[in-house]
């Protein structure tokens, strides 16, 4: 049964128990919680207050975490900010550990400058994986790396890349972002799916259309074939829903938002009937 989650990050401006219970009261069975909450990262990561909210909410059984990633880069040409994004990851996995989150997703950053990835950055990539594998031994935590976008520079953007590094890393995990994989092509997700489905442990649900990426999924028949695809490939794990929140007419009030979710989990609930 695939469980439907939703990114904390859809919920930016509120406290961490506020989100947690708007999303039990959209009908969502899980959070993807994003380290980088403003409520939680900008004032110190209080762990106190994401255990009570979990314990508060035993019904959103399916958590995940996203691990930082605003203005990190853990293949930067910068020494210093490669080895601070580096940690910032490992430590979302030791949080997840602590929290008792089955999947961390983590990005697999990009070259500095716009131009292909290097040997330089493939060995930053190495040098990451090796930190987070380690974390991942100590703590049991499934380590899900994203696949990104296509530009010049990202260093993970295509099925066969993903698949080239997972079947390299075999403790690695896979986290397909729909979105990303939509901007080149539907047809893209489907390769995702044949050659790296094996492998999935969190999928960003969400489509892109009209040069905009995560916006809701309700009425797309795209993501109703995505959905079906799915859990025609044996998926099982949570479907987590990326909506970017800037992307409606106004900025939406808590009720709104929780009325949004209603409507993606119907829409998701009738493509899976």
């Amino acid at each position: 049964m695939l469980s439907l989650a939703v990114s904390s990050m859809f919920f930016h401006e509120y406290p961490i128990d506020e989100i947690f219970s708007s999303v039990e009261e959209a009908g969502l069975v899980g959070v993807e919680f994003w380290v980088e909450t403003p409520h939680f990262w900008l004032r110190g990561q209080p762990l106190y207050e994401l255990k009570a909210a979990v314990r508060a909410h035993p019904a959103l059984a399916s958590l995940t975490l996203h691990a930082p990633a605003l203005d990190l880069n853990p293949c930067s040409i910068n020494p210093r900010v490669a080895a601070a994004s580096q940690q910032y990851a490992v430590e979302a996995v030791a949080l997840a550990g602590a929290v008792g989150a089955d999947v961390v997703t983590v990005h697999p950053g990009r070259r500095t400058a716009r131009r292909p990835p290097s040997h330089y950055d493939y060995e930053h990539f190495e040098t990451y994986l090796e930190r987070l594998r380690q974390v991942a031994e100590e703590t049991g935590v499934k380590v899900a790396i994203e696949n990104m976008e296509p530009k010049v520079n990202s260093l993970l953007c295509t099925p066969e890349g993903v698949h080239e590094i997972l079947d390299a890393h075999p403790w690695l995990w896979f986290t397909l972002d729909v979105a990303h994989a939509m901007t080149v092509s539907e047809e893209e997700i489907a390769r995702y799916l044949e050659i790296c489905g094996d492998r999935i442990a969190n999928v960003h649900l969400s489509v892109a259309a009209g040069g905009r990426r995560h916006l809701p999924v309700a009425g797309r028949p795209e993501a109703c074939e995505v959905v079906r695809a799915l859990r025609g490939a044996g998926y099982r794990g949570p479907l987590t829903l990326e909506i970017e929140d800037q992307v409606f007419a106004h900025p939406l009030s808590l009720e709104e938002k929780i009325m949004v979710l209603r409507e993606e989990r119907r829409y998701v609930t009738w493509c899976l009937s």
